[in-house]
């Protein structure tokens, strides 16, 4: 059994063939799928997803930080809301975007640690977003770092270092397709790193991996994935498959 512990199964994208996409990745072997919040529009979507496949998907809540805008203390007061209402299991996807757009920096800075220590109270985990924000993430989960922190570093393609200091904080690194990128560079030194650091992910419709790389990614092609990480770590199919999925069960605790 194999865990997407990130897959935006209610995407646009997958509008036309959801149900056969599902169905294709049980048959792959990939039967977890945790599906990880963006903002209040789609907070809909995602609960028809679950209505539909009860068994299968497993929500987060959180504001995603490229969607910290103005109006961001009303999208936070609505996860709120949210978590205080019902079962999620992780606060996410949260955490800190500067490649896009900088003008807000402040605002995904209050996010992040807002809904960090929100995890931190109803002990859950968080999945982090970072890109081009390293050094800003790491210095707000160094502010907020406790026994009560933890989590997964969502599609990782940092440094062997970056990948120590976010273990440090009690944080899984999420690996997919960027793994099987030539330029991907973290397949250089994930050996380095234990497995148990591990979880596997794809990001779908995002991401997909190599020999995919530029079409519509899918869980499915987390296998794709895992045989990259057999190659890194020179362990079976079914080891990588296991480990990675405790792994997933340590962090959400199911």
């Amino acid at each position: 059994m194999i865990t997407d512990t990130h897959t935006h199964l209610y995407s646009e994208q997958f509008n036309e063939d959801r149900a056969a996409m599902i169905q294709r990745a049980k048959d792959a072997g990939v039967s977890r799928f945790f599906i990880p919040a963006i903002d209040s529009t789609y907070t809909e979507n995602m609960l028809k997803l679950e209505k539909e496949f009860p068994n299968d998907v497993f929500l987060m809540m959180g504001l995603h930080p490229t969607s910290v805008k103005e109006n961001y203390l009303e999208e936070l007061t609505k996860v709120k809301a949210l978590i205080d209402q019902r079962k999620f299991y992780a606060i996410g996807e949260i955490g800190m975007d500067l490649y896009w757009d900088k003008s807000f920096l402040t605002q995904q800075q209050d996010a992040f640690k807002t809904q960090i220590q929100w995890a931190k109270e109803k002990k859950m985990p968080i999945n982090i977003h970072c890109r081009d924000a390293f050094d800003e993430v790491f210095e707000v989960l160094e502010s907020e770092k406790s026994d009560d922190l933890r989590g997964i570093f969502h599609c990782f393609t940092g440094t062997l270092e970056q990948a120590k200091q976010a273990i440090s904080y009690n944080m899984k690194l999420g690996i997919g397709g960027v793994a099987t990128f030539k330029n991907g560079k973290i397949d250089k030194f994930l050996n380095e790193i234990d497995l148990k650091h591990i979880v596997l992910e794809t990001d779908a419709p995002y991401l997909a991996p190599t020999p995919f790389r530029g079409k519509r990614n899918e869980s499915a092609y987390l296998t794709n994935v895992v045989d990259k990480l057999v190659d890194i770590y020179d362990l079976s199919y079914q080891e990588i498959a296991e480990i990675t999925t405790q792994n997933s069960k340590d962090v959400f605790g199911i």
